[in-house]
């Protein structure tokens, strides 16, 4: 069995133990490591460099540079030394590093909660539930605006947090996998248009919107598909996908969320309020009935299931790819 046959072997592992297991909450998580890189080196960049805007778009660039460097090589070299050791130490490495850039089920248990603390203890537990995997202001949303920003939240992270990262870890294994996460971490923790960030954000944010290009637009078209699978209407999906995949201020995160509005026949999006400033928004998607708490199990069962679409299919192409090349046997 040849290496690129056993890493891709070691994602689907990797993939398992996701659905399983969920993320791990510790704060030695490889992540919240790589968000402890950013917030260092952001810290000497800004000492390094002129404190003007060129001096800070530099700085925000060195600093991507670095980050995506460091969480890149650090995984590849220690699956290296494990394959070395072993070809099958080396995919059970690999497997545990893949795990660690996936977030299906918690992305699945977070959104659930919100709906059942809606259910169970009304909206203020549901505020309080839809805050930890929402940026925006919740503590003046109505029960409507909690379920919108729970479902907009598994539409959005199914793509950020599932299906781009497959593609990176099918593509290069573990250390694509960390390569993309330290990309997306950046632009969560730089890529705000705020005074402070602004500047020094520039290049992060960028950089995650070339990242995300094709994986977002994969991934729309497989939670498309997903929708037929589930029951969902897939004609709406596509109609919507086509109509509402650019209003946002991102060229890639209305992309799955219009995919979901339309198969759900609710509308997504509108205005928000972030730390008590009022954003203005366009709607995604038709007003063709109220979303409701069931929408957030809906979009989950959609979600897993273009989960793991995204897993088969790359994974198809991956090794379609290496028996052209030759490379399915040592």
């Amino acid at each position: 069995m040849s290496y690129w046959v056993g890493s891709l072997f070691a994602v689907i592992i990797g993939f398992a133990l996701d659905l399983l297991l969920g993320d791990p909450n510790t704060a030695w998580h490889p992540i919240c490591l790589i968000g402890r890189l950013i917030a260092g080196t952001e810290k000497v960049m800004r000492r390094l460099f002129p404190k003007t805007a060129g001096g800070a778009r530099a700085a925000g660039c060195l600093c991507a540079l670095i980050v995506v460097a460091v969480s890149t090589a650090i995984p590849a070299g220690i699956v290296w030394v494990a394959y070395t050791v072993s070809f099958w130490l080396g995919i059970a490495v690999e497997a545990v590093l893949c795990f660690f850039t996936l977030a299906a089920k918690t992305l699945k248990k977070e959104s659930s909660n919100v709906g059942r603390a809606l259910q169970e203890e009304g909206l203020v537990a549901g505020r309080q539930a839809v805050s930890r995997i929402v940026g925006r202001d919740t503590q003046n949303l109505t029960e409507t605006g909690v379920v919108k920003a729970a479902v907009e939240t598994v539409a959005e992270n199914y793509s950020d947090g599932i299906a781009a990262p497959l593609f990176y870890l099918v593509i290069g294994g573990a250390a694509g996998g960390f390569l993309y996460k330290s990309i997306n971490t950046m632009d969560s923790m730089l890529g705000y248009k705020n005074e402070k960030y602004l500047n020094f954000g520039w290049f992060p944010a960028h950089l995650d919107d070339v990242a995300n290009y094709i994986p977002a637009r994969l991934a729309a078209l497989l939670l498309i598909v997903s929708a037929g699978l589930c029951g969902q209407d897939m004609g709406m999906a596509w109609k919507i996908f086509r109509r509402d995949r650019y209003k946002h201020a991102s060229p890639n995160s209305a992309q799955t969320e219009a995919a979901a509005a339309g198969a759900l026949h609710v509308q997504l999006a509108g205005d928000a309020w972030y730390f008590g400033k009022l954003h203005k928004k366009p709607f995604i998607g038709d007003d063709l009935r109220p979303i409701e708490i069931a929408d957030i199990a809906r979009i989950n069962q959609m979600m897993y299931a273009a989960a793991v679409l995204a897993l088969v299919v790359f994974g198809t192409v991956k090794l379609a790819l290496l028996a052209v090349g030759g490379c399915l046997c040592v």
